[in-house]
């Protein structure tokens, strides 16, 4: 007759931080070096104010999309003049140096990928060191968990996808108009497939989010009844699997765009045409 034990009343007592023998601590510092690095650069550029437009080819950088000051009107680069203002303009030129130019895209894009569920775990581990690692012991006194002021707000991820999704839409915009020619026509250069690029990384960022895949199929309980969703969802399901890889891809693929753009603006290189 087999006998069953009582359950511990407490948890081992282990002295060790971790009984691991592999480089735990790689990932955690060689994220939080990218992050770094990526915030600081991209702050630096949301004010810079600056080589953001290429009105010759319409080349947009992202990190201004869409562009709503004044100074985003008639903006003049090697004798070529354009708008980059394509929704209007509600921001006065004299907010420049203390308002993001894509003030309105930049906090939701932002909001999204703090409480994205790839970010939480990549932050959380180099950041807040909460924990380290897997089988690492944490650091901290206490754990709350997501149900109190400030983390709560990660709930609101959803939320934050949609807009992320309509903004989505403006870049793809901005791709488009970036197939602009030297004559007003249809053309091609390297700031064309770059931007491209970058917009298909970003919607493979974004239908790859746990909140697109539960809002195409998530919360059906039947699929035979709804063939055209469960497509979806099936597809979605695929793409989520590298949804932690899009989303530090597109933090380079971001980061080329904005600096190739600034580049050219700048008159540092010149774009390599393609087509016309």
């Amino acid at each position: 007759m087999s006998t069953v034990e009582a359950p511990a009343k407490s948890r081992a007592q282990i002295k060790e931080r971790t009984l691991r023998k592999d480089n735990w601590r790689l990932y955690p510092i060689t994220t939080f070096v990218i992050f770094t690095a990526w915030v600081v650069y991209a702050t630096v550029r949301a004010f810079w104010g600056s080589a953001f437009y290429v009105p010759e080819y319409h080349y947009l950088t992202p990190f201004y999309s869409p562009c709503l000051n004044e100074i985003c009107n008639n903006v003049t680069v090697d004798g070529h003049t354009g708008d980059a203002a394509e929704f209007g303009t509600f921001l006065p030129a004299g907010t420049r140096g203390w308002i993001p130019f894509a003030a309105i895209s930049l906090p939701f894009l932002l909001l999204f990928r703090l409480t994205c569920y790839y970010y939480r775990k990549a932050y959380y581990r180099s950041f807040w060191a909460a924990p380290t690692a897997c089988a690492v012991r944490e650091p901290h006194a206490k754990y709350t968990g997501e149900r109190r002021f400030p983390l709560i707000g990660q709930n609101l991820h959803r939320y934050f996808w949609m807009a992320a999704f309509l903004i989505s839409l403006i870049n793809t915009w901005d791709a488009v108009r970036a197939f602009h020619g030297k004559d007003g026509g249809f053309g091609i250069g390297l700031g064309t497939v770059i931007l491209v690029a970058n917009v298909v990384l970003l919607w493979l960022y974004t239908l790859s989010c746990h909140s697109c895949r539960h809002i195409v199929g998530g919360r059906l309980k039947n699929f035979s009844k709804h063939p055209v969703r469960y497509r979806m969802w099936g597809w979605v399901s695929k793409i989520n699997q590298r949804h932690g890889m899009y989303a530090l891809i597109t933090l380079g693929s971001l980061v080329a765009a904005d600096l190739y753009v600034a580049l050219v603006a700048g008159g540092t290189i010149s774009d390599l045409r393609i087509v016309n």
